[in-house]
This record gives structure tokens, sequence and C-alpha cells, in this order.
């Protein structure tokens, strides 16, 4: 059966799942103004059992590989050199975020299975919705080659290499905050922490960004709706237990909380 009979990419279902994505965006953002995520610097232990961090990061984000190539595979996806050079964007980053940055982290931290798998199902749907659009939706010439020298792509592309490289950055100098042993807190320093507070979350929400204005379509622009109604309350909760815990140390600084000079 050819993967364009699938029921799943049928244009109802896709643009249905694309509206309820749309609504459930803003549901979440309104939410999580109240209910803090409660892994990392900000986990707590009201979000139920815990497992290792490095494994529920693996388990949480390799769904997005497993889903594009179910995807790319049967659809030959290879034969389509514009639309595969487009996704390529999003597997480079989901093979260092799977594969990569788990095995790079410190410590001995644990994530909650419920946040694990909540970040899994949006992956899944993400990487349909993406995938689905690129490789058996999108109309017919749509991403000729001569996309990769439309103005949407250059600017998108280099805005999510920004993003990505202000992402790793910003990684690096969090994983290196302590020495092996040490469990204090610190503020981060150097790179985009000069403006913000959360410079690892706008590098990424700039990614995704970026990969909405490259392929100029509406799952790319709910990736990054997504990316912002999780991250953007996430950054708050984040520049406010900094103010509690380090006081002026921390607000003489002037950092923003997520967009530098505005938020």
């Amino acid at each position: 059966m050819n993967i364009t009979d699938c029921t799943i990419f049928d244009p109802q279902v896709f643009h249905t799942v694309e509206r309820v994505m749309i609504v459930l965006a803003v549901v979440v953002f309104a939410a999580l103004q109240y209910f803090k995520a409660g892994y990392g610097y900000l986990r707590t232990k009201g979000w139920g059992p815990m497992i290792d961090n490095k494994l529920g990061w693996v388990l949480m984000e390799i769904p997005v590989l497993v889903t594009a190539l179910l995807i790319i595979i049967p659809a030959r996806g290879w034969q389509h050199l514009t639309e595969f050079i487009l996704v390529s964007f999003l597997l480079v980053h989901y093979i260092q975020r799977s594969l990569i940055y788990p095995f790079m982290m410190r410590g001995k931290s644990r994530i909650p299975v419920s946040v694990v798998l909540m970040g899994a199902v949006f992956n899944v749907i993400n990487a349909y919705l993406i995938c689905g659009w690129l490789f058996v939706l999108a109309p017919e010439g749509r991403y000729t080659p001569e996309w990769l020298y439309s103005p949407q792509f250059i600017i998108g592309a280099l805005i999510f290499i920004f993003g990505m490289a202000v992402n790793l950055h910003s990684d690096h100098i969090i994983r290196h905050l302590r020495k092996p042993g040490d469990t204090r807190h610190y503020i981060p320093r150097g790179g985009m922490f000069k403006y913000v507070s959360s410079a690892n979350y706008y590098g990424e929400i700039t990614e995704w960004f970026g990969f909405a204005i490259l392929t100029w379509s509406l799952p790319g622009a709910i990736f990054c709706m997504w990316t912002f109604a999780n991250l953007a309350p996430r950054a708050n909760s984040l520049y406010e237990k900094y103010t509690k815990e380090f006081g002026e140390e921390f607000t003489s600084l002037k950092r923003k909380r997520l967009i530098p000079f505005i938020y």
C-alpha cells in the first residue's frame, strides 16, 4: 500500500490534527503559567515516578527520528532532494538531542516518567505533521530545487543555524557550571546568558522559528508555536527561581527572561 493511501495522511485528518495542535498549544501555554514543569532546576516530586535523566531524554526525543524514518522511507524521501534537505534540519537537531546530548549530561538527575511520556507524544505528532507535509501532502511542485535559493529558505536556514549554535553553546555553559561532586547552583554566565536567563531556550525557539520560515509551512509554524508555549513559561519560572535564590546578585545583571531586550 502506498503511504499516501494511509488514513492518517487523508487531508481532512491531517488538517484536523493541525487545528487541534494549535488549540492545545494555547491551552498548554496557559496551563504552564500555573503548573511548573518538573524537571531540571525546577524538578519537583509532584510529577510522579522518576527515571534516570539520560534515559528519559533518549526516550523522549528519539521518537522524532523513528516517526520521521517511518514516513521518509516508505515515501522514498531521499528521491525528493529539496524536501530531504529541509527535513535534514529537523533530523540533525534530534540526532544531537537524542543520541549525543543525553550522554553529555553530568550528575545523576532524574526526570518524571510523566514528562517523558508527554514529551514523546508531542514529538511524535510534530514529526508526523512536518514529515507528512513535506513528503506526502505538500502540493506537487511546491518544493522545487529553486526553493533552496529562495529568500525564505536562506533567511530561515541562517536563523536556524544561529539558534542551534546558541542552544549548543548555552548547554555547554550550563554543563560546566559545576565541578564533579559539587551540588550548588550557579548563575549561568557568558554567551547569550549576558542578555537572557534562559539562553538555551532562546536558542531552541530561534531554531524552530527559522525552520518555520525555511519550510514556509503551517506544520513548521505549529512546531515553533509549541516550542514557545512550552519554554516561555518555564523561562519565566527559572527567572523567578534565580531571583529568589540569588537575589541582587542575579537581578543586578538586568537580564531578560527569554528574548533579548524584549522579554
